[in-house]
């Protein structure tokens, strides 16, 4: 087909390549997850289950994508580390992150059953997500430690928090309790008011977790004699360590070495300021029209395998416009949508600070809240049909200057 005279309005989308050698990062965490975890009836401080969850949600992002070499998480975040020598979409930010969001958010609907077996979803769970560029290995090294020391302080913190709350306190009240006290104090409170000596919770509550892939052997078939034939595979493992960033824990590690790199020496001092400078950060252009465009990745594939008709599929469609209509309602800042085939663009009001203009923030929540709806709604349009694997979209944020080119931008759309 014959460029149309709307073209020109690609010229608005920007580059965001991360140079080489920088090493990519992308960390996600739960939007409003407090509430997502109050309405599905979740354990505090900790919920083993869910914590399970978001692991098995971290070993599938591995398996899907093998420049994921390693990761962690507590709670409701974790981190993707990519090996130094990826050429993942040509390192470009935005479609790196937005498929990994957009990848984790449809996988955890899809497994929830597995864990959840006698609980409903009552809402999609959404993420956002960041990219971090680490300029050397020691940046990763201290951004690692960071982590870890969260996921300690906040486990620590939590624990306490909801012993006094079963002990009779209000929650505000065990806020002003805790208010000012330092590590020690808070293992004292737990011991001497509740018998709890911290040490001795389960790891993955005071660790976190650690998600990486080894090559091990493993029985690819048997011979004609019966006698096992074996190859190495790349295997998820579930690691618990005291310190993830550590050279005890790192360098054992050959893949990890290999991919990534070592650890010179271990980590003193934690600067969070410091780490916050390599965020990869993309502050959008006040007074303009942001447009989140997203689309379906590898979707040739995903019609092909669910046997859509062709060249539409109806229901395939009215699937799509079900999660258009769902992100509408929840993000009020989006006011208008247009889509075809797998693809849908949203247009936030001009004067919209939803995430601080973040294009981070904005795209890895729309493009998260698209998935997980995606995989919820399916039953609704597909009844006879399983959801064979869980779908991914990649989106991109951009900015347009005046109407006119807006309207401009929506007509190419069309027009294609």
């Amino acid at each position: 087909m014959a460029n149309s005279k709307y073209e020109y309005v690609k010229s608005f989308e920007v580059n965001d390549e991360v140079m080489s050698p920088n090493l990519i990062v992308v960390r996600i965490n739960g939007c409003d997850f407090r509430r997502f975890s109050e309405v599905h009836e979740f354990e505090r401080p900790n919920d083993e289950t869910a914590l399970n969850l978001m692991n098995a949600c971290a070993i599938s992002v591995l398996e899907e994508y093998p420049d994921i070499v390693f990761s962690y998480g507590f709670s409701d975040e974790y981190s993707f580390v990519f090996k130094k020598t990826t050429k993942f979409y040509q390192r470009r930010a935005s479609k790196i992150l937005s498929l990994i969001v957009s990848f984790f958010s449809s996988i955890y609907p899809t497994k929830w059953k597995e864990f959840f077996p006698q609980k409903e979803m009552r809402y999609p769970p959404t993420f956002h997500g960041r990219v971090i560029c680490c300029a050397t290995i020691e940046v990763l090294q201290e951004y690692l430690s960071w982590r870890q020391n969260e996921c300690h302080t906040n486990n620590q913190y939590n624990t306490c928090l909801w012993k006094l709350v079963e002990s009779g306190k209000t929650e505000k009240e065990a806020q002003e309790i805790l208010k000012g006290t330092q590590k020690q104090e808070k293992n004292e409170l737990l011991f001497q008011q509740f018998g709890v000596n911290y040490k001795k919770l389960p790891e993955m509550f005071r660790q976190g977790s650690c998600v990486f892939m080894k090559q091990e052997e493993d029985i690819a078939k048997y011979s004609e004699n019966g006698t096992p034939v074996k190859r190495l595979r790349r295997k998820a493992r579930i690691v618990h360590s005291e310190n993830v960033a550590g050279r005890s824990f790192w360098n054992v590690h050959q893949n990890l070495l290999k991919d990534i790199g070592g650890f010179a020496e271990d980590n003193g001092k934690i600067n969070p300021d410091y780490i916050r400078s390599f965020l990869f950060e993309n502050k959008l252009m006040p007074s303009t029209w942001i447009v989140i465009r997203i689309d379906g990745c590898h979707f040739h594939r995903f019609c092909d395998v669910h046997a859509f008709e062709k060249p539409n599929d109806l229901q395939a469609l009215n699937l799509m416009n079900s999660c258009a209509m769902a992100v509408l309602k929840e993000f009020q800042d989006v006011m208008f949508s247009y889509g075809v085939s797998d693809e849908y663009s949203f247009v936030l009001k001009k004067d919209s600070e939803f995430f601080q203009r973040r294009a981070s923030g904005i795209v890895s929540a729309i493009v998260s809240f698209f998935s997980s709806m995606y995989v919820m709604n399916w039953k609704s349009f597909f009844p006879e049909k399983e959801l064979k694997y869980a779908p991914s979209f990649d989106g991109r944020a951009i900015c347009y200057p005046s109407s006119e080119i807006l309207r401009d931008y929506l007509s190419w759309r069309q027009v294609d």
